[in-house]
């Protein structure tokens, strides 16, 4: 997973791109205190995102369980950073889904989601969605 903050309507947010999948969610006005734990930050959001998408409790869980204890790190690689950038590109053309009272974007996460990508962990197109039902 890359995280990266970005200023959605001039509002500091989190962006996570799974690198593999191009599945991305964002967590929106992030507030100052639960930026200093960025796991949690990233666990909750992760598992709010996966439940809008339809999957359940349990394979979010799964999931995290089988990654093992999350690791911060620098930039993987210019490729994956290039995605991390296309993702942010398709979140600021999709604007117009954005809740801005909520923390949480099912709809601009699900607008992202369901957009023909490219990846690093599948050969052509196609969707973050499909890739990270995939994984799970």
């Amino acid at each position: 997973w890359a995280l990266h903050v970005i200023d959605l309507r001039g509002r500091k947010s989190l962006l996570a791109v799974h690198c593999r999948s191009r599945y991305t969610f964002v967590r929106y006005d992030v507030p100052p205190l639960q930026w200093a734990d960025l796991p949690n930050l990233f666990r909750a959001g992760l598992l709010e995102s996966l439940a809008a998408a339809g999957f359940s409790p349990a394979q979010g869980e799964e999931y995290l369980r089988r990654a093992g204890a999350a690791v911060l790190t620098r930039t993987h690689g210019r490729r994956e950073v290039a995605f991390l950038n296309r993702a942010w590109e398709d979140m600021l053309a999709m604007d117009l889904c954005l809740d801005a009272d909520h923390q949480a974007q099912p709809l601009l996460d699900h607008a992202v989601n369901t957009r023909l990508s490219r990846c690093v962990g599948f050969e052509g197109l196609g969707t973050g969605l499909e890739r990270i039902a995939a994984s799970l």
